[in-house]
């Protein structure tokens, strides 16, 4: 009798379990370097900037703690603030700049056409290239006596002398403005163009058998049904926009004026240059939650309208 029960198989409602138990540890296991690159590179060092927000934390000597001392001083830190300010201004004209230009290209290159693949690479490639190098290129581009676009519009006489681009804030503005919409427009193409060709094209076809134009196809069709890929290109631009440095760092050195200090560009100079850790610390972390927020509010903005499939 042992040996008859010993041998009964398992029913079949056990063997499932045990199958999907099996497939769970299986899932965990592929999962486990990405999970672990998350902890390392990111859950670890956001902890630890926590941490050293809450210290005196010199780059020498020993730190001591002080609570809540740094995110006290944030708020008497008009030059912050004034950072954050035009970080804003900053991210809000470059987002818009990026999208108008962004999406006449998707559109144009949406649909197969002769030369459609080599248009996608032109308008792309700018976005291969580091920001760092893109901002050495332009460096040289703007500048006054070796670079290429005062001389040059000297030389053909559109201009009575040479015009240092970089010397005051507005043409040293616009200049950033356009070196980063030539970087990132091809990007945001990339993405706008593939939630346009998610769009079903039999709507479209329908909407123009129902006598609807261009324009009210693109109101009524494109933008409700891109609402998700524009929130993702969205987000993407906006949170690239304020966490700018390099093009500001390489270019303008803040200036002219200290009137080109981004928020990243003063964490950067409290945290490495006034070695003051424990405040830039607080900085990022300030920093982290407005970009948090902002993303938060966002996707509730472009979220899926109820019904809508």
């Amino acid at each position: 009798m042992t040996s008859i029960a010993a041998a009964t198989p398992a029913p079949p409602r056990a063997r499932k379990l045990v199958g999907a138990g099996r497939r769970q540890w299986i899932g965990l296991l592929y999962v486990a370097p990405a999970v672990a690159l998350v902890v390392v590179f990111f859950l670890i060092p956001l902890g630890m900037t926590a941490w050293m927000s809450l210290h005196n934390w010199p780059l020498m000597g020993e730190h001591s703690f002080i609570g809540l001392g740094n995110y006290a001083a944030i708020l008497r830190d008009t030059r912050f603030w004034n950072a954050l300010k035009f970080t804003g201004y900053y991210t809000v004209i470059v987002t818009i700049a990026i999208f108008v230009v962004a999406f006449p290209l998707a559109l144009f290159v949406e649909r197969p056409r002769p030369l459609t693949n080599l248009y996608r690479t032109m308008f792309f490639m700018p976005a291969v290239v580091g920001f760092a190098s893109a901002s050495l290129l332009w460096s040289w581009l703007l500048n006054v006596d070796s670079g290429l676009f005062s001389p040059a519009a000297y030389d053909l006489g559109l201009i009575d002398r040479k015009f240092n681009l970089l010397a005051t804030f507005q043409p040293a503005f616009w200049s950033i403005i356009a070196m980063v919409v030539w970087k990132v427009a091809g990007f945001t193409m990339i993405i706008l163009m593939a939630g346009l060709q998610s769009i079903p094209q039999d709507l479209q076809e329908a909407a123009v058998i129902d006598g609807a134009g261009p324009f009210a196809r693109f109101r009524a069709i494109t933008l409700p049904l891109m609402r998700r890929t524009l929130a993702l290109a969205l987000i993407l631009s906006v949170a690239g926009s304020i966490l700018a440095f390099d093009q500001f760092y390489i270019i303008l050195r803040g200036g002219p004026r200290n009137q080109t200090l981004t928020a990243v560009y003063w964490i950067f100079n409290q945290s490495f240059v006034s070695f003051k850790l424990g405040y830039g610390a607080a900085l990022s972390m300030v920093l982290l939650v407005i970009l948090v927020a902002l993303s938060l509010v966002q996707l509730w903005l472009l979220r899926k309208p109820e019904g809508l499939d």
